[in-house]
C-alpha cells in the first residue's frame, strides 16, 4: 500500500503510537527479518525430525507462533530483531488472538495486505499490532 505524499502522518499515529523508537509500529525490514528467522528455524526442525516435509515445516512454524506469541510477547524471530506483539491499546494478547493471527498468517495473503498503519489483515483481525520493543 502506498502512502499519500501529501499526508504527513506516520504508521501508528491513528493508534496513538510514537513515530519512532520503542512502541512504534514495526517497519517492513524488521518484520521480514523476523519472518525469515522463524521460517528458517521451522525448516531446520523439519529437516531434523520430518525429513523436510513441507507440511511439517508449516505446522512447526505455526506451532512456534502460537506458543511464543502469548508467552514471550513475540516469536523468536520477533524478539531477536527487537519486536513484540501487543493489543492495539497495549497489553497481553491473550490465548485466542495468536491462534487467529497465525491461521491468517499461514494463508499469506492477509499478511501482505496492509493498511496505512502497516498492519496486515492478520493483525487487524486479531486486534494486535507488532511494535518495536
Amino acid at each position: 500500500m502506498t502512502a499519500d505524499p501529501l499526508d504527513n502522518s506516520y504508521p501508528g499515529e491513528r493508534l496513538g503510537m510514537p513515530a519512532v523508537g520503542s512502541g512504534s509500529v514495526a517497519r517492513p525490514g524488521r518484520r521480514i527479518a523476523a519472518l525469515a528467522i522463524d521460517w528458517a528455524a521451522a525448516v531446520i526442525i523439519s529437516i531434523a525430525f520430518f525429513a523436510y516435509d513441507s507440511f511439517a515445516t508449516l505446522v512447526v512454524f505455526a506451532a512456534v507462533q502460537i506458543l511464543f506469541l502469548p508467552t514471550l510477547g513475540g516469536s523468536p524471530g520477533h524478539r531477536l530483531v527487537g519486536l513484540r506483539l501487543q493489543l492495539v491499546g497495549g497489553g497481553w494478547v491473550g490465548l485466542w488472538r495468536p491462534i487467529v493471527r497465525t491461521a491468517l498468517l499461514v494463508l499469506v495473503i492477509p499478511a501482505v495486505i496492509w493498511d496505512a498503519d502497516q498492519r496486515g489483515l492478520h493483525d487487524k483481525a486479531a486486534g494486535t499490532v507488532l511494535v518495536r520493543s
